[in-house]
């Protein structure tokens, strides 16, 4: 059976390591040209329930310890003069809860355990065209072609596979603007200082200014503002920016000053909640394929459990894999529906106009709660 893995992101490299451990050999065509071709953005909240037990299940979860930041858990909530609402402190050295690591070295950590030859850097998928005899011819940018069984695509919000699979549409839920902050301690002590080793949030009315520290020191900025308020092009200076947190606590506003470069502004957006499609045989998604939701810290999470529980369905039942694929299908829309539902309600309370409120209530009663780590 030749297995292809459309996508080198954290579900696919999860789903061809776990594979990798049970004698199944998959390739993971990946558009990007190496592992260093582009910045992996911020940091990751990584949940035991499932981020952690897919990489439990890859036999990696020992790396994954001697990388992970249990300070990171740190999470502070501020209003617009900043007062401090919300001050979570974890138990020093706990990796009991969700531990913080960053992207890179996480999927470092996944590159690192796969041979060589596992990943087909530089293969931008543009077609996948089924085969009379079943499996799927892959067409990648630039002509060169491959051919597979079984087709998995963990191709992202964009996915090119999805559409064998299914016309869902993408709504667009909001608008993100980031920056970064490079040696912060350094250069910005006061900044890192109001940061700490974590989250920290600051809460207006229809929007948040967000800051994360990395594990090099840096720290990553963003602000999230409702999808229909302004055009996200208007968002493209620090004027534009500090324009809208008028008012606002210096220190706050000193976030956006110090950010090295221009911002950063992409849409947000999210699949209907309770997407399905009906089975195709040879074929299936996983992440932000299969369920894009708001970034509130579940999608790195669930791809991964995505990709662990295909693995397991895979490995138990080699010689039948529509069968495993079918239970894999059912099992995910089922747990992914309530995620989704819940993370829309994350994302609207945190773009309301009672948003402090709400957030403050939200967490006091459950401080474990998902913060928008993606």
């Amino acid at each position: 059976m030749r297995l292809a893995i459309a996508g080198g992101g954290l579900g696919g490299l999860t789903l061809a390591r776990i594979l990798h451990r049970h004698g199944i050999d998959a390739v993971v065509y990946e558009r990007e040209a190496n592992r260093s071709a582009r910045s992996q953005g911020g940091s990751l909240d990584l949940h035991p329930e499932s981020g952690q037990r897919a990489l439990a299940e890859a036999g990696l979860a020992g790396r994954f310890r001697s990388q992970a930041r249990p300070e990171g858990e740190e999470h502070r909530i501020l209003d617009p003069a900043g007062r401090t609402l919300v001050h979570h402190t974890p138990d020093p050295g706990s990796f009991s809860g969700r531990p913080e690591i960053d992207r890179r070295a996480l999927r470092d950590l996944l590159l690192d355990s796969l041979p060589g030859d596992a990943v087909a850097w530089g293969h931008r998928l543009v077609a996948a065209t089924p085969r009379p005899d079943g499996g799927f011819v892959l067409t990648f940018h630039g002509g060169h072609r491959a051919e597979c069984d079984l087709l998995v695509g963990a191709d992202g919000a964009r996915s090119v596979v999805r559409s064998l699979l299914t016309d869902a549409r993408l709504s667009y839920v909001a608008t993100l603007v980031e920056l970064s902050i490079s040696d912060a301690d350094r250069r910005h002590p006061d900044i890192a200082e109001l940061v700490g080793p974590g989250n920290l949030w600051c809460i207006g009315a229809n929007l948040i200014l967000a800051a994360q520290r990395l594990g090099d020191g840096s720290i990553r900025v963003g602000f999230s503002v409702r999808a229909e308020d302004r055009d996200v092009d208007t968002y493209r200076t620090k004027r534009d920016l500090l324009d809208l947190f008028d008012g606002w606590d210096p220190r706050l506003t000193a976030l956006i000053e110090a950010g090295d470069s221009a911002p950063t502004p992409r849409r947000i957006e999210a699949m209907p909640i309770g997407t399905r499609w009906a089975h195709r045989p040879g074929l299936t998604l996983i992440g932000d394929a299969a369920h894009l939701m708001p970034p509130v810290g579940e999608g790195a999470n669930q791809a991964m459990l995505d990709a662990a529980e295909l693995a397991g369905a895979l490995a138990a039942d080699p010689a039948d894999p529509d069968s495993a694929i079918r239970a894999y299908e059912e099992a995910m829309f089922a747990r992914t529906h309530r995620i989704a539902e819940m993370s829309a309600r994350v994302q609207a309370m945190m773009l309301s106009p009672t948003a402090a409120d709400d957030i403050v209530r939200f967490f006091t009663a459950r401080p474990t709660e998902p913060a928008p780590a993606e």
